[in-house]
């Protein structure tokens, strides 16, 4: 490995001595937060393997999840092609944002419908849905889906995965285009549902697929 300092060299820093840093999920695609660096935490986040940012308002180094346990383990650092700012992608443990939500960009622009899209379709959809699934299983509100299936112990939530399982079975057998979208939706939900109570994340299953996808490269390579 060259010189990280001549490296960090390259970069366009601004007159304050900061580059703008996008952190992003590594594996879900999530994008988590926006924070600034300096050369002294990009170089204390090259050299310790987690996120490193500099406070503006506080003047501070800081690493983040350092007080919460919500720390960032770094797994790649990018620029862009006028080196002016910089891409983290991140193993995150917890949330990334100080309001508990997994991504700091929670909120739609008034009247955009990008949001929406994204909740649906975007790369980050089973991470928010799973942050409310954890939010239900903490909080066990009264009339919550969640709480009431789960007041049953985890053999009614594993039972319920393989009847949704079955459903969806015959949902296929049955040739149901409408059927199956609704008993897949149902049995990806419960499957969550049942990772969640175990304690595995969605990003430990996209690790696992990712990995496979990787040994199957190198098989073919």
């Amino acid at each position: 490995m060259g010189d990280i300092k001549a490296e960090i060299e390259l970069l366009s820093f601004t007159d304050q001595g900061l580059i703008p840093t996008i952190v992003q999920d590594n594996y879900s695609g999530q994008v988590l937060m926006l924070a600034y660096m300096n050369r002294e935490s990009l170089q204390k986040t090259e050299e310790t393997g987690y996120a490193w940012f500099w406070s503006r308002s506080r003047k501070v180094l800081w690493k983040k999840g350092e007080t919460s346990g919500n720390v960032l383990k770094v797994e790649e650092i990018r620029y862009d092609c006028d080196a002016d700012t910089l891409l983290l992608l991140v193993e995150a443990k917890g949330p990334a944002c100080h309001t508990g939500n997994s991504s700091c960009f929670y909120r739609t622009f008034r009247g955009s419908k990008s949001g929406e899209r994204t909740w649906r379709e975007g790369s980050d959809f089973w991470a928010r849905l799973q942050e409310i699934i954890k939010a239900r299983l903490r909080e066990r509100p009264a009339g919550s889906y969640i709480a009431g299936l789960t007041a049953g112990g985890e053999d009614r939530i594993f039972q319920k995965v393989g009847e949704e399982a079955t459903e969806f079975l015959i949902a296929l057998k049955n040739k149901d285009r409408h059927e199956i979208i609704l008993e897949g939706a149902d049995l990806f939900f419960h499957a969550l549902l049942a990772l969640e109570w175990s304690e595995v994340s969605w990003d430990d299953v996209l690790r696992e697929l990712r990995a496979r996808d990787t040994e199957k490269e190198r098989e073919n390579s």
